[in-house]
């Protein structure tokens, strides 16, 4: 009988974990400490694989996009974020939205429904002292287990500031100002809410947020760097009058239907549940205090009487050296039997981070067989994000990074932008096949190779 592991968080990336590790006949005990009388920051449940930040997994363009790619894989692989992600989804163009409460709750209904998974609402404050064992615990690590991962590298962690978006009531949305549109009609169309501003109300907003009254750090969180992918919006704006049109706020491919036209800038609104009712404020991460951010947002046309289910917010994260701490399969180099595994490797994005649960599920379960789990290739998502966190990356400038076709070998020779991703996903669909294939998986997703 095989031993049973321990997983440290109940997130997107170690609810992954536990679930493969489940599926592969490996008994689980998974720590969650939000439901045993501890909360964090950013979460509003104790529901596991809550999404704290978007509602959207990105793009699910899998021919030209390196996160469709992903996706793809982890369909392929039998992911269970990504099926209860696909049986939540509400429209966003070409990107992968969910229901969040929706999602989270079948995923929670699926973890604590296995009869392999134990799920155990209590802190841990310390690595266990030996057992297989995969840290999941994210980019909110409490304190205490902190000091026990520092202790254990002999490394301080990492730290950057992630920033949440506000979301907006649907029927407190002026559709006599706003409409529906999706940038270059992708998708269905008619994905997004856009609220067009013209000039004068562009540059009265950027000054609004410039002056806004903001959270105030603490002094040893004055010098943590952002993560670029979620600035807040009044950084974006303190670059430069025109840093938001070109960002979040650029009006190419929309077109306002009251004047048949491009506005001079934009504010878009995703759809944030299945009912339509909830809508985020795309790129409106902020750390604005709430008072200045109800008074400034309501600036923005259509939204004069918005009514906020939720305003935006700010949190510490953390992450580890991992180029310098882990090794090739994900274990702390000083203490083997533990894996890392999510955002506190330094991956950033729900998927990545629900990618790396799976291959540190997928090497321990191989572990404690007695078994042997290969790697998948670099030209993969999968394999690309696996060696950037493994040494790919430069220890000592290492920063929070997407999965991105950067990170895999590249394809010689001149040709158009558009061609070459095309060429990077065709690649890495015939390497994860024949990967699969020497591993002797069975593909989830059949994929005919290009």
């Amino acid at each position: 009988m095989t031993q049973a592991v321990t997983i440290i968080g109940g997130g997107l990336a170690g609810s992954e974990a536990a679930w493969q590790l489940a599926q592969a006949g490996v008994k689980v005990r998974l720590f969650e400490m939000r439901g045993g009388g501890d909360m964090t920051p950013a979460h509003e449940s104790d529901r596991l694989a809550e999404m704290v930040c978007s509602n959207s997994f990105r793009s699910d363009d899998a021919q030209s996009n390196a996160v469709g790619l992903l996706h793809q894989e982890m369909r392929r692989l039998g992911s269970l974020i990504m099926a209860k992600a696909d049986a939540h989804r509400v429209p966003a163009g070409s990107a992968l939205a969910v229901d969040r409460d929706g999602f989270a709750k079948a995923v929670t209904e699926a973890v604590e429904g296995h009869p392999d998974i134990e799920v155990v609402r209590e802190r841990v404050d310390a690595l266990p002292e030996g057992g297989p064992t995969v840290v999941a615990t994210g980019p909110l690590t409490g304190s205490a287990l902190a000091d026990s991962i520092a202790q254990a590298t002999g490394k301080d962690a990492l730290a950057f500031f992630d920033a949440i978006a506000p979301i907006v009531h649907r029927d407190s949305i002026d559709m006599e100002v706003a409409w529906f549109q999706s940038r270059w009609d992708k998708g269905d169309g008619k994905d997004y809410l856009n609220c067009p501003m013209d000039k004068d109300q562009y540059e009265a907003f950027v000054q609004a947020l410039i002056e806004g009254e903001k959270t105030q750090f603490k002094e040893w969180e004055k010098d943590t760097p952002y993560f670029e992918g979620c600035m807040p919006i009044e950084v974006m704006a303190e670059r430069g009058i025109d840093t938001l049109r070109h960002g979040p706020m650029k009006p190419v491919g929309l077109d306002d239907p009251r004047t048949g036209r491009w506005p001079y800038a934009v504010v878009q609104l995703r759809q944030d549940n299945a009912l339509g009712t909830l809508w985020n404020i795309v790129g409106f991460q902020t750390k604005l205090k709430y008072g200045a951010q109800t008074e400034i947002f309501r600036m923005i046309p259509g939204l004069e009487k918005a009514e906020f289910a939720r305003l935006g917010g700010i949190h510490r994260n953390s992450f580890i050296r991992s180029p310098e701490l882990l090794d090739d399969q994900l274990r702390l180099k000083a203490r083997p039997h533990i894996r890392f595994a999510g955002q506190i490797t330094g991956c950033e994005g729900y998927l990545e981070s629900a990618a790396v649960g799976m291959m540190a599920a997928r090497f321990t379960a191989a572990e404690v067989k007695g078994e042997r789990f290969e790697a998948p290739p670099v030209e993969t998502a999968f394999g690309a994000l696996l060696s950037h966190i493994t040494g790919g990356a430069q220890a000592d400038t290492y920063q929070p990074m997407n999965i991105n076709f950067g990170l895999m070998p590249p394809i010689a020779g001149k040709m158009k932008k558009a061609e070459r991703r095309k060429k990077y996903t065709a690649r890495a669909r015939v390497a994860f096949a024949d990967w699969l294939a020497a591993q002797g998986i069975e593909d989830a997703l059949p994929v005919a190779a290009e």
